[in-house]
């Protein structure tokens, strides 16, 4: 039918202009976050991009569907500006016509976060813990992180600007320490990593640097070019991997009885539930008369839609907590829903109100008409 392509062609294409819209401002307020751990030296700097890409890939489970919906929305309130609502209700078409295209691209859709939610997204939270504890666990061990004040277990600080790969040395390096009771500040343009073979402690060998020792002024004070000077550094054991229950393997969660992973389970498979529950509100939100307005209607449907997040996710903390039982889940809050978007769509192909008024107010309303 040509309706139903119509209506599929105008969501989709209405769909990559809200994507590329809502993505640009998730990029946008991720990139000050990842650049700020990058600062704060929780994520390598050569990372930056690579981080941001993953954060939006365990996100976009939940950004889709808004997509969808948001879509439908505007494109069902063109169509009601532009009176192509009011000439299709004049051919007889009724709203339920349009559940065969809506279920079409409900269930691609639903496919398409499926893929995020179930496998993508906990494998993009788990290259991302990977990604920090590597980092973490090469900075503990060799005591050296490029780009990042770091303070040793003996009260000195210590910078190293960058690491050049291509030459395997760290660059443009300064360490401030105590001798002796005394200050020390070391400044060398190159250095790189050295092992001990008797001893096995690691040294930071420094080349071509100056040594400063006491404080400007005193007779104390000296200072020494030098070619080499090693800085013992600290040691310690790599931490193991440990990844959150949202980086957990869906087929690990179907396995356990843990109520955390339970809940965590019930988030997962409800960010699919919500897409043919979301398509039904959207639908029902539409209006034939041009003349009415149409602004009281959307937003009640983005109150619906922030209610129905909001309650999925009060559901799935109480599952964490023990304090909701597992087997009903969240079930509950979307059996609620589909009830509610059942009746609101019911009254639209009744051409009745969303909310019933009493005789009187909708003769009045009519007279104003």
């Amino acid at each position: 039918m040509i309706l139903n392509r119509a209506l599929m062609r105008e969501t989709l294409q209405t769909s990559g202009a809200v994507g590329l819209v809502l993505l640009s401002i998730f990029l946008v307020i991720r990139l000050v976050a990842v650049l700020r751990q990058a600062a704060e030296g929780v994520i390598p700097l050569d990372s930056v991009v690579q981080m941001l890409f993953l954060r939006l890939m365990t996100n976009m489970d939940i950004i889709l569907p808004l997509v969808l919906y948001v879509a439908v929305l505007m494109v069902l309130g063109r169509w009601s500006r532009d009176n192509e609502m009011t000439v299709i209700t004049a051919c007889g078409i009724s709203p339920l016509q349009f559940l065969k295209p809506m279920a079409v691209l409900a269930v691609m859709m639903s496919l398409l976060v499926g893929v995020f939610s179930l496998y993508l997204s906990p494998l993009s939270v788990r290259v991302i813990e990977s990604i920090q504890q590597e980092y973490e666990n090469r900075r503990e061990i060799t005591g050296i992180n490029p780009g990042v004040f770091t303070e040793t277990r003996q009260g000195g600080v210590y910078f190293i600007e960058r690491f050049n790969e291509s030459g395997g040395y760290y660059e443009n390096i300064f360490f401030y320490g105590q001798e002796r009771g005394e200050e020390l500040v070391v400044i060398a343009g190159i250095g790189f990593q050295s092992i001990d073979v008797e001893t096995d402690d690691l040294f930071l060998v420094l080349k071509n640097g100056t040594r400063y020792t006491g404080s400007p002024g005193e007779p104390s004070y000296t200072v020494v070019d030098f070619e080499t000077y090693a800085i013992r550094l600290e040691q310690n054991e790599p931490n193991a991997l440990a990844i959150p229950v949202k980086g957990m393997p869906t087929a690990e969660l179907l396995e356990s009885g843990h109520r955390i992973r339970v809940a965590e389970l019930n988030w997962r498979l409800s960010k699919v539930m919500v897409i043919p529950v979301l398509i039904l509100f959207a639908l029902s939100f539409s209006s034939v008369d041009n003349r009415r307005n149409r602004v009281p209607a959307m937003i009640f449907a983005f109150l619906v839609y922030f209610g129905y997040a909001n309650l999925i996710g009060f559901a799935v903390a109480l599952m964490r907590k023990g304090q909701l039982n597992p087997h009903l889940g969240v079930w509950y809050v979307h059996g609620m829903f589909i009830a509610f978007a059942a009746y609101v769509f019911w009254r639209k192909v009744m051409n009745r109100p969303l909310i019933p008024m009493p005789l009187e107010s909708r003769r009045r309303a009519r007279r104003r008409e």
